[in-house]
């Protein structure tokens, strides 16, 4: 089942529930409801309405948030991937990294975590912080052997 109508549905009901339109909509129906109250005895029923009307509305809107969110990061890293691409002196191994494995992940994080201390540590001593960062496939580990100098840009 072709899963392009749930796309273009998800992102019209997205646009609309976020506006702020339909958030006074959902206020004047609390407010309604809570002005019933009195006129059916703050029955249980009438509390009924309001906890099952929005758990059916939270329910479903954890699913189209989801979506939604799921297309724009799915855009967004191809954005990214794009310059990076392009980029002269840019590292075409950062290209799709969100398909990496957490271990990997954590190499490179650690690797740019250690590029941001030393360009800090030169700025503070007057450097300057236009460098291209040298990637490499490398373990954190390489750098406890011998030999296994640290590379930076």
């Amino acid at each position: 089942m072709s899963g392009k109508w749930f796309s273009k549905f998800s992102s019209f009901l997205s646009t609309m529930t976020g506006r702020p339109a339909t958030f006074v909509l959902a206020v004047l129906m609390v407010i309604v409801w809570a002005l019933t109250g009195p006129l059916f005895h703050y029955s249980d029923t009438w509390q009924l309405v309001i906890n099952t009307s929005t758990t059916i509305v939270t329910f479903l809107m954890v699913f189209l948030i989801q979506n939604t969110q799921n297309r724009d990061t799915a855009a967004m890293q191809i954005k990214l991937d794009e310059l990076i691409r392009a980029l002269a002196g840019a590292h075409n191994a950062l290209l799709d990294l969100e398909e990496l494995e957490e271990k990997d992940l954590t190499r490179f994080r650690k690797h740019y975590e250690r590029l941001a201390n030393e360009a800090r540590i030169a700025l503070r001593a007057g450097g300057s912080d236009t460098d291209s960062p040298f990637v490499d496939n490398r373990d954190d580990r390489d750098e406890e052997r011998p030999g296994g100098k640290a590379r930076g840009g």
